[in-house]
């Protein structure tokens, strides 16, 4: 099974920027066409996340996928991610033409899964990953204080999350999950 190839061309909008790719029954990834992915609400009244995939030649939908709240997102490389959708049965592939671009719509995949799992299974994470930092004060002390002023983790407040974590370093991006993690857990009696 042969991984999706990794796009060359330049555009004004590289950064999301990406071709979908859908695993055929021989194993083999057959390309679905390329376009521009964004993460939106599926419907404005809903709070329910998908990512969409706009053609970039004919403006037709390539792709629309309710982001799952299941882990089955997986990034491979620096810029692909894939999962197997279980509304279609099928896996799936976006390859982005730059790193940055695969960054952007990972993070809000990850936020999401965070922000469902249950209370139980995030405070499991959080013992067995052992963040110690988050007891050491000094280690948030100089560039990284602004970290501590998140949002509380709501769905209503993911969009400022994401910004936090899109505009960091990957260390802040490392300190911000730490944080939320921290938030979820600590904010609820189960955890204590």
């Amino acid at each position: 099974m042969g991984a999706p190839e990794k796009l060359t061309t330049s555009n004004n909008n590289s950064m999301q920027r990406v071709k979908v790719y859908r695993l055929n029954e021989d194993g083999k990834w057959d390309d679905q066409g390329t376009g521009h992915v964004t993460v939106d609400y599926l419907e404005r009244s809903s709070d329910e996340l998908s990512l969409f995939v706009i053609d970039e030649e004919d403006n037709e939908t390539l792709l629309v996928h309710r982001i799952s709240s299941d882990d089955i997102y997986r990034k491979q490389e620096d810029t692909i991610i894939s999962w197997r959708d279980p509304e279609y049965s099928s896996d799936l592939a976006l390859s982005f033409q730059e790193t940055t671009g695969c960054s952007y719509i990972w993070y809000p995949l990850n936020i999401y899964l965070i922000y469902f799992l249950s209370l139980e299974n995030i405070c499991t994470i959080q013992r067995n990953l052992q963040f110690d930092t988050l007891r050491n004060e000094t280690s948030y002390h100089g560039a990284n204080n602004e970290l501590r002023e998140l949002p509380v983790v709501e769905l209503s407040t993911l969009p400022s999350i994401l910004k936090v974590v899109v505009d960091s370093s990957v260390t802040d991006q490392l300190c911000v999950t730490e944080l939320i993690l921290h938030d979820v857990c600590y904010s609820y009696s189960p955890c204590n």
